[in-house]
């Protein structure tokens, strides 16, 4: 008889774990040796290896959640996105990316790419046109990334999977917003499926860490180049990783439920010009983000109306944190300008579609009725100063 699926919760719980085989304990033992044997073993295991017993371990936990064969842990998201790319791109390669994505991986595209000879097309759009007219003939690598960082785009997966097979590429997703429990990109048939662990996998705002998911035979062009550029996971981060994974499911279901009512809320304000959320039924994606994610995930973004201050919105805000990152069970605020896009040119930025006053919301586990009256309070204290200053 075939073994039943497990589902998420029981994945994230109980999958990767390590036996406590001596003690009997209830969570995984921690391994915290930077040196094991190496005669009369069967895995030679070493930190820089990702091979330690807790980063193998949580390794398979990542694979299980993504559906693939193997996973593998890093020390930051960037980190895990550089590897991917480095490793499958060479030389005298091309590669196609997404025009809307996380301002760290463009500027890492844009200023490290040309001392590899490496060769770049971002898009114009994200229609399968947009896709298709960048391909060259020394393309290797489509990469993508939906939800997009911050504008909540949604990109056909089925298409972009599509696309790699006829043209003989690899796809890489960067699935950080949706996390595992709203959307498996394995399903849709793409290649490798990267995440900033520091975010919904940790969830607390206490590590950093990053992670990749993949076929045996993709991580292992992965890890062939990842054990030359060391940016393995440290054991003690791994531990906590897996410590916060075992409640993921719950906290991000209960992140979407509360993000898709502070959407609505949000759309109905008298001072909020517009709102990015694919839960919403006016989001140009909505149909697709139904499609092919089981969540609409607990991020959105949102614009004051233009005589609003976002600057000193954010500063009135008194529950809400104005914090860099995402995805903690804190709800959080940011201006993209400022943080996790500030080293885009402003050209650059307008050419994405992000404003200077255009503002991320991570929300976070709290009662919605407590994030509202925070945000309206902070919106009535920003429309005072602006009467005053105009009276």
């Amino acid at each position: 008889m075939k073994p039943k699926k497990k589902g998420i919760n029981t994945i994230c719980t109980h999958v990767g774990e390590v036996h406590d085989e001596q003690f009997k304990g209830a969570v995984s033992p921690l391994y915290m040796s930077s040196s094991y044997a190496y005669k009369d073993v069967a895995v030679k295991r070493y930190p820089r290896y990702f091979n330690t017993p807790n980063q193998e371990a949580l390794g398979k936990k990542i694979a299980a959640l993504e559906h693939k064969e193997a996973g593998m842990l890093f020390g930051s998201g960037m980190a895990a996105v550089s590897a991917c790319l480095l490793a499958f791109l060479h030389q005298g390669d091309h590669v196609v990316v997404q025009h809307d994505i996380y301002g760290g991986t463009y500027n890492f595209i844009v200023e490290e790419f040309e001392k590899y000879g490496i060769s770049y097309d971002f898009t114009n759009g994200l229609t399968k046109a947009d896709f298709e007219s960048k391909i060259q003939k020394n393309t290797k690598v489509i990469y993508v990334e939906t939800p997009s960082n911050p504008l909540m785009r949604i990109i056909d997966l089925e298409m972009i999977h599509g696309l790699a097979k006829k043209h003989n590429l690899v796809s890489m997703i960067d699935n950080t917003f949706a996390s595992p429990v709203n959307q498996t990109p394995h399903d849709f048939g793409m290649d490798i499926i990267i995440h900033s662990a520091t975010k919904y996998m940790g969830g607390h705002s206490d590590i950093c860490a990053g992670a990749v998911a993949a076929s045996e035979a993709h991580m292992e062009v992965l890890w062939n180049f990842a054990k030359n550029t060391g940016g393995s996971l440290s054991d003690y981060t791994v531990w906590l990783l897996e410590r916060s994974m075992k409640t993921m499911a719950i906290r991000v279901k209960a992140q979407n439920k509360n993000a898709k009512k502070m959407a609505k809320w949000l759309a109905a304000h008298t001072l909020i010009k517009k709102v990015y959320y694919p839960g919403l039924k006016n989001h140009p994606n909505h149909a697709l983000a139904k499609k092919q994610m089981k969540g609409f995930t607990g991020m959105l973004s949102f614009e004051l109306l233009p005589k609003m201050d976002s600057s000193a919105f954010l500063k009135h805000l008194k529950l809400i944190k104005p914090s860099m990152s995402l995805a903690g069970v804190e709800s959080t605020m940011l201006s993209p300008a400022e943080t996790s896009h500030a080293l885009l040119t402003p050209e650059a930025r307008a050419a994405q579609g992000i404003s200077d006053g255009l503002i991320r919301f991570s929300v976070g586990i709290e009662e919605t009725k407590d994030l509202q009256q925070d945000i309206t309070q902070a919106l009535e204290a920003v429309a005072k100063q602006q009467q005053k200053i105009l009276a």
